[in-house]
């Protein structure tokens, strides 16, 4: 009897197994963020071929189930200001396009919805390409312009510095006074631009008050590519439930990123205790938590990293406050050193999948949250 039952028991996990892979194959993944452009293929690593470092390859990708992969193009304000960031975006885009040529089998740049459909009909991982800095356009409508028609689909405001025309959370977070956040006139010219073009209005990185400035002018729903919830890890890149019930008015949709340091409040402490533990005396304690992490072995690099548990509350968060048609994956892969358990590279997506399943979601919820939401999102600003 014990060894009929151990039968059934491991019949139903195979099933189980089969059953969530099945799932996976079959919906449609799109990640929303990702930063290979400049920490591989910039740099000129080939992602053609598996790598050992970083998080993101080809292979991978395909083991991983993506269908449709955003890469980001960035741009530190700091390193390259006026005169500079702009060139240096379409260098990085000049890269990307060089790689899709080297692999026209296997991946192509897509600009619109349609080609999207087309791209995947071949069988091939959709490119998909995010500006993450409104720096990059030097105060420019036309330079605006000129990287959307080269496939930028969204702009991400700000990174962590102010602009001229719309503040950073970074920076707002640190100031007490309300006098000069926000959007300028200019800005908002911005956004009514990119409404007009059909360009994504992304608000990851925005301060509060650009937030909220956006949402009183956009004529099309928003996103916020990757980005928590700030009511579990109060952190100024993540959204307070007011913004996330703001975000569901307008329609948009928010995207979970993977950073430990963004999912679990506690990683920096954790971080610190594991570098004093393996390097205790002989540590550099001037040295980041960023820096520290780097320092360490992969087996505490390991037990630095959050469960995927951390994940799923924040899914489970966002979609509470925002619904389940505005929440989507916006893993911020090689723009972090720390990703959560199970989930350390691009392949992995597919415990993902699993472990939504398993914390009861629907076939249809998880397909939403993988991929359909954002798709509805792009046609939804298409003109």
């Amino acid at each position: 009897m014990k060894k009929i039952l151990l039968m059934a028991f491991c019949c139903l996990g195979l099933a189980q197994a089969q059953d969530y892979k099945a799932i996976h194959q079959k919906l449609t993944l799109v990640d929303m963020h990702n930063d290979a452009i400049y920490e591989t293929i910039f740099s000129g690593k080939d992602i053609g071929q598996r790598l050992k470092t970083g998080h993101t390859d080809l292979p991978r990708l395909k083991e991983g189930g993506v269908d449709v992969q955003v890469f980001a193009v960035w741009s530190d304000d700091k390193k390259y200001g006026k005169g500079k960031a702009f060139k240096h975006a379409n260098a990085q885009i000049d890269a990307l396009e060089k790689m899709l040529a080297k692999y026209p089998e296997q991946i192509a740049l897509a600009k619109n919805s349609h080609q999207i459909d087309s791209i995947q009909r071949a069988r091939k991982i959709v490119a998909l390409i995010g500006v993450e800095g409104g720096n990059m356009i030097e105060n420019s409508v036309e330079n605006l312009e000129a990287l959307y028609k080269r496939g930028a689909l969204y702009l991400t405001l700000t990174w962590n510095y102010n602009l001229s025309w719309a503040t950073a959370a970074a920076i707002e977070s640190k100031t007490t006074t309300s006098q000069g956040k926000g959007l300028t006139e200019h800005g908002r010219n911005i956004i009514r631009k990119m409404n007009e073009l059909g360009m994504l209005v992304d608000l990851s990185h925005a301060g509060e008050q650009t937030f909220y400035d956006v949402l009183k002018i956009t004529s099309k729903p928003v996103l916020v590519s990757h980005s928590n919830a700030y009511a579990l890890t109060p952190h100024y890149r993540n959204l307070k439930d007011e913004q996330l019930l703001a975000l569901k008015k307008n329609g948009g949709v928010v995207g979970v990123n993977f950073y430990s340091g963004f999912l679990d409040s506690g990683y920096n402490a954790r971080v610190k205790k594991l570098y004093k533990k393996h390097f205790g005396d002989k540590g550099d304690y001037k040295l980041s938590v960023t820096r520290q992490y780097e320092s360490l072995p992969a087996n505490l690099k390991s037990q630095a990293n959050v469960p995927m548990s951390k994940v799923l509350e924040h899914i489970d968060y966002l979609v509470k406050m925002a619904g389940i048609d505005h929440v989507a994956i916006g893993s911020d892969f090689d723009g972090i050193e720390s990703p959560p358990q199970g989930l350390e590279d691009v392949s992995k997506f597919p415990n993902l999948t699993k472990a939504l399943l398993g914390k009861g979601y629907s076939e249809q919820d998880v397909a939403k949250i993988m991929g359909l939401n954002f798709l509805r999102l792009l046609k939804e600003n298409e003109n």
